[in-house]
């Protein structure tokens, strides 16, 4: 018999800033059986299931994972529904409609010789006291010998369309030209039709038959080229893509200009009338300065803390919700849209923000809706393969001497307003230029966010930034 703890342990897999992460070679059988076998044992004293829902995005690992949790699920006495490829939002919403655990089989943005787990009890997302249960637990299981057919459900693709066809007229988006930037998304096959379902006009952009990390926080230039190019050879007004597992969008207005995922959010936030947001530090501030909400919390990155609040803040305000950075929309309670319910769905979503963008611009152009917000810009970027050690001693001594740190960067500002130790280090100048160091919680990257009253600042700072801090030595 095996234990979970030991083979987890073992595996060297770590929880990141949501779900377990690691290479594609230590998430043998044996490791995905670990995390499935604690995992349900540690919510089966407060929740009562007899099913387990699994999907999975398009990595080329991904199925055999699927298939190693569905055997563990099938020894504890359980049956699996298999939905195959679907967008994790999708999985989240028609598990949590089922009062059913679920697992979704993922990587989301990061490398392709990389994947993930995440986990969802019956009413929504795992918390970091759940993660350390997983981790903690001592289940018992037999060594995954042989793995099991899936048979694939269509039931997640069309309640998670009918979610959103539901609450507009199916002639909303008539005239509408929308591109969808199909690459290896895992929800690629079900945008289309939920498009052409509200009356637009859709053309399939870029599918590709091998996994492709699309990073919504950090939009490659050639993305950004191809926007443009293909805005103007279509006559798009709008393109929308996500990331490998279907929760953070990415978005791009008439003009084939990507929108940054918080300025999405909040577009999103107000459109739906929402009282009280909870957001990671890392967001704009004109989340703030728009005084469009009534509440507006600061949390660390990741979906489990912003999830976290939705608690505290529903018992102040009738409409909660979250959306971060990489443009992940949370529902944290429910709400009316056109007069129609739409249940919380507290799990970052692509589609939500990108149709309560799209009925917005009814009324006016995107780019006019986004021009009318506070200016202030925010970039970000990345460096891979940068030491998580590395990084954490860089910005604990950075911490001590911020003034001498910024001098090391060779930054044209020094002056420091205040820090913020949040989550990773964030600088706010007297210029009112902020900087923002972050190691990811996924991957051995280093993070920068800036944000400046120009779009070309931000992105001088964080490009300025980057470049000189690999010259910093520990």
């Amino acid at each position: 018999m095996l234990v979970s703890s030991e083979v987890i342990k073992e595996s060297g897999i770590k929880f990141g800033t949501s779900g377990a992460r690691g290479l594609v070679e230590q998430f043998s059988a044996d490791a995905c059986a670990a995390f499935a076998h604690a995992f349900i044992t540690s919510i089966q004293l407060r929740f009562k299931f007899k099913q387990v829902a699994i999907a999975t995005d398009n990595r080329p690992s991904s199925p055999s994972m699927a298939q190693a949790c569905a055997k563990a699920i099938e020894q504890l006495g359980l049956e699996v529904i298999y939905y195959g490829v679907v967008p994790t939002p999708a999985l989240a919403y028609v598990s949590m409609q089922d009062n059913i655990p679920c697992i979704m089989v993922t990587g989301s943005h990061i490398p392709f010789d990389r994947n993930g787990l995440k986990f969802y009890r019956p009413d929504g997302e795992i918390s970091k006291a759940d993660e350390q249960a997983i981790l903690n637990a001592t289940a018992e299981f037999e060594l995954i010998t042989d793995l099991p057919v899936l048979t694939v459900s269509n039931k997640a693709v069309s309640q998670y369309i009918e979610r959103y066809t539901s609450l507009f007229d199916n002639q909303i988006l008539s005239g509408k030209r929308i591109g969808i930037y199909e690459h290896s998304s895992a929800g690629r096959d079900l945008y289309g039709p939920l498009f052409k379902a509200l009356g637009a006009e859709v053309i399939a952009l870029e599918r590709s038959d091998e996994f492709v990390p699309i990073d919504t926080e950090a939009v490659s230039d050639a993305d950004k080229q191809k926007a443009k190019n293909w805005s103007k050879k279509y006559k798009l007004d709008f393109i929308f893509s996500t990331d490998g597992d279907g929760d953070r969008p990415l978005v791009a207005d008439e003009n084939g200009d990507w929108l940054r995922g918080d300025i999405l959010g909040l577009l999103c936030a107000d459109a739906m009338n929402i009282d009280a947001l909870a957001v990671p530090v890392s967001c704009n501030t004109a989340i703030e300065s728009c005084k469009l909400f009534n509440h507006v919390k600061r949390t660390k990155i990741g979906s489990p803390y912003v999830i976290a609040e939705f608690d505290v803040l529903s018992n102040q305000y009738d409409s909660v919700a979250g959306f971060e950075a990489n443009g992940g929309f949370l529902l944290g309670s429910d709400a009316l849209v056109n007069n129609k319910a739409i249940k919380a769905l507290p799990t970052r979503d692509a589609v939500l923000p990108a149709l309560m963008l799209l009925a917005a611009a009814k009324e006016k152009p995107i780019c006019e809706l986004v021009n009318d917000l506070p200016l202030r810009f925010t970039h970000s970027d990345r460096i891979q393969n940068f030491a998580t050690e590395k990084s954490l001693d860089i910005l604990t001594k950075a911490k001590e001497d911020t003034s001498q740190f910024l001098q090391q960067l060779k930054c044209d500002e020094t002056e420091v307003e205040s820090i913020d130790t949040t989550d990773g280090l964030r600088i706010s100048l007297e210029s009112g230029d902020i900087i923002h160091f972050r190691p990811s919680g996924n991957a051995p990257e280093l993070r920068c966010y800036a944000e400046s009253s120009t779009v070309d600042h931000a992105i001088y700072l964080v490009n300025h930034a980057l470049e000189n801090i690999q010259q910093i030595s520990c």
